[in-house]
């Protein structure tokens, strides 16, 4: 097996058969850590947080980018088939969202592994991750679900837990993008310690 070829500067592994084993089983851990979710208290409840993320970054981190992302297809698509309640719209949102999160880290890692880059990929990540967040949900996500009730109840919802949310704008700038830099910071604090534990096992072909 040709493990690593370096041509611009970022490390490349082959997907071999181990290494789909090891997306699979991280996908389905993936899968697990996303229907347990949870809200928290000073977001609207809708906004609910999971771990699921986490798998995928350590998978992009051991064996590349693109493992992070397979791992994040295999998870929404056994969501898709299991446990959806929007027809895949979720499901969709979930993808882009955890991809803008995990390929920046994982793209920046790979240029040179060590801790201050997998910072700095974290970082990155998160930022974009935020981004692509009010954009999904902006365009994809809210319309969905007020198509099923109506924008003023959602907004409404959010502004029963902060009053500066008072309508869709705001509620992205008050209530989801700070919910995203949350959550960001949150797996970035539990993936660095377990990747520094596990990463032998991951990376050993």
């Amino acid at each position: 097996m040709q493990k690593i070829t370096k041509t611009t500067g970022v490390s490349k592994p082959r997907l071999t058969t181990n290494s789909l084993v090891k997306i699979s089983v991280l996908s389905v851990l993936s899968y697990i850590l996303m229907v347990i979710d949870f809200p928290l208290p000073m977001f609207p409840p809708f906004l609910k947080l999971d771990f699921s993320d986490i798998p995928a970054l350590l998978g992009s981190f051991a064996m590349g980018p693109m493992a992070g992302v397979l791992v994040q297809l295999v998870k929404v698509t056994l969501h898709l088939l299991t446990k959806t309640q929007t027809g895949g719209v979720g499901e969709l949102a979930n993808f882009i969202v955890g991809v803008s999160y995990i390929l920046p880290a994982a793209i920046i890692y790979h240029r040179k592994k060590d801790r201050n880059h997998a910072l700095i990929g974290l970082i990155a990540g998160t930022l974009v991750m935020t981004l692509a967040g009010a954009v999904v949900n902006k365009y994809i996500t809210l319309p969905f679900y007020a198509a099923f009730s109506s924008m003023d109840a959602i907004v409404g919802i959010g502004n029963a837990v902060n009053s500066k949310i008072v309508d869709v704008n705001t509620l992205i700038l008050y209530g989801i993008s700070p919910f995203n830099i949350l959550k960001g910071a949150v797996i970035a604090f539990v993936t660095l310690p377990i990747y520094k534990k596990i990463s032998p096992i991951l990376k050993n072909n």
